[in-house]
């Protein structure tokens, strides 16, 4: 993995172009991702998607538990259970082209506490409010640049 610290606000992926293997740097913290050995990888590392998931139920957790905290509810644990699918949106009656796939990401999310049903569901609201959830559900500009 490379020495070079990534500038604050950035996360540093490298890799050789021979592999699947990434080198990741996010400040001090540094991890790897991979593609499975099905798909050609060696599996050192989960994958991008695997990332993604990670991220989104991260963020997830954590802004559900700082909400129930701050309103001092009874909740213990978090667990968010996460799968992304492409699917065909054959069903799909508006869509121009039948033949379009469509991301899915399937998210359960399972609270341990004494919680009323009106807490319960305030907590799933707030869920679909934590940041990443914003962020993958809102109109990305990727502006991308080649050096």
């Amino acid at each position: 993995m490379s020495n070079e610290a990534p500038s604050e606000g950035w996360v540093v992926v490298q890799g050789d172009a021979g592999g699947f293997v990434q080198d990741i740097t996010t400040g001090v913290h540094r991890l790897q991702s991979d593609e499975p050995v099905t798909s050609g990888g060696s599996n050192t590392g989960p994958t991008p998607y695997d990332l993604l998931l990670a991220a989104l139920g991260s963020c997830t957790s954590m802004t559900v538990g700082m909400y129930a905290r701050r309103k001092q509810w009874p909740l213990e644990r978090v667990t968010v259970r996460l799968r992304h699918a492409r699917t065909h949106v054959g069903d799909c009656a508006a869509c121009e082209n039948q033949d379009t796939k469509l991301d899915v990401i399937e998210r359960d999310i399972e609270l341990k506490g004494a919680l009323a049903e009106n807490q319960r569901s305030r907590l799933l609201e707030i869920a679909n409010r934590c940041p990443v959830h914003r962020t993958l559900t809102s109109a990305i500009d990727i502006r991308t640049t080649v050096k």
